[in-house]
């Protein structure tokens, strides 16, 4: 068996991510040749210019391609859909593997779907917020292959009709760079990021795509006169490329420029998780702060309905409204209360369990034409 598989990646978040599954299909060259199709926010320089950490990952079988759009997320998702068709139909997978929510899985699982490309979705069936809910659920109608968190998620794609023998519980794998013992040590991320910082939260602040462009700016505001109130030292991590990320961009450098904040485009996910796990909160919109922080314990400042759908119910996630004073509130409880660790994402082997499933023959047998199966 030789099977050529294509990852699809759009952020820094979702490569994180697929990092370990690709890792492993690596290690067994001979049974699986991997290319990574490379897009979004990768390219962008505001956003860190990320496409250059997946290249020196993989060293080969990397394709690059712009689709910016300027923030209109509809025109985003039509130019990937032309790029990537061009681009599977040249080099012809076995598999087309996405992850998560964005524009650009949505893309690659419309064009797997319409040319009859077997496609594997990386966490479906979860719930959030926003318009990333409906993408990501449309992602996993228009995929074969389902690799999941948790037995939750499966249910809710059975709910969606999805055929239970194609799904699979591997957990997040997200967790297997987590718990690697080859994670940089806190002195090594300050030294090459330059954070100077003894203790200190962290700032990931995302548009939320279904207000208008001005509450993102008076959301990002607020957010903003609350940190300067705390006079909390912070690391401030750009935004996603999502429609009114600019306004956030904007209240960022006018608002947080003192000695009180360092701020960077993008962080490399290893650094970012050594930088969490020392963390004293994270505080924003995330998932980052949903699934990432309370696996170290660490608190969680989940302001605003981003998030709405997930659970956040982990008694380390302090919910809290766009309100200067209820931010205040929440973060001298973050800094006042310690938090056990939790988990309900896996153990930290979802590579290996989808190597497993991946080396089963039957897999490869799944036809492209899908039916309904009634929950």
């Amino acid at each position: 068996m030789h099977k050529k598989v294509v990852f699809l990646t759009g952020t820094r978040a979702d490569f994180g991510k697929m990092k370990s599954l690709i890792l492993a299909l690596n290690e067994h060259s001979t049974q699986f040749e991997t290319h990574i199709f490379i897009t979004g926010m990768h390219l962008e320089k505001k956003f860190g210019e990320t496409y250059i950490e997946v290249e020196k990952f993989a060293k080969k079988n990397t394709f690059k391609v712009s689709n910016s759009s300027n923030g209109e997320m509809d025109i985003a998702l039509s130019k990937t859909i032309k790029q990537f068709s061009n681009y599977v139909k040249n080099i012809n997978p076995d598999l087309i593997v996405l992850h998560g929510d964005r524009l650009e899985p949505l893309a690659g699982a419309i064009v797997g779907a319409f040319n009859n490309f077997l496609v594997a979705h990386i966490e479906g069936g979860e719930v959030s917020g926003t318009i990333d809910e409906h993408i990501r659920h449309s992602i996993s109608k228009l995929s074969h292959l389902h690799f999941v968190s948790n037995d939750a998620s499966k249910k809710r794609l059975c709910q969606l009709g999805e055929d239970p023998n194609s799904i699979f519980v591997i957990g997040s794998p997200d967790l297997d760079t987590m718990v690697s013992k080859t994670l940089p040590s806190l002195k090594e991320a300050q030294r090459r990021y330059d954070i100077n910082f003894k203790n200190y939260g962290i700032v990931l602040l995302h548009p939320v795509t279904t207000i208008s462009s001005e509450e993102n700016k008076y959301n990002s505001n607020i957010l903003c006169d609350a940190l300067l109130s705390t006079n909390e030292d912070c690391i401030v991590i750009s935004p996603n490329n999502d429609h009114g990320h600019k306004e956030i961009l904007t209240s960022f450098k006018n608002k947080l420029s003192t000695s009180q904040f360092r701020q960077f485009p993008s962080i490399r996910f290893e650094y970012f998780l050594t930088l969490l796990k020392n963390a004293k909160f994270i505080i924003g919109n995330s998932s980052a702060g949903i699934r990432e922080a309370p696996f170290y314990g660490v608190p969680s400042i989940n302001i605003g309905n981003r998030q709405k759908g997930r659970d956040k119910s982990t008694e380390s996630i302090i919910n809290c409204n766009f309100d200067e004073q209820e931010i205040i509130g929440s973060i001298l409880q973050a800094k006042t209360q310690s938090f056990n660790p939790t988990n309900e994402f896996g153990e930290g082997n979802s590579a290996n369990k989808f190597l497993e499933v991946l080396c089963k023959d039957y897999v490869w047998q799944k036809p492209v034409q899908k039916i309904f199966n009634d929950f």
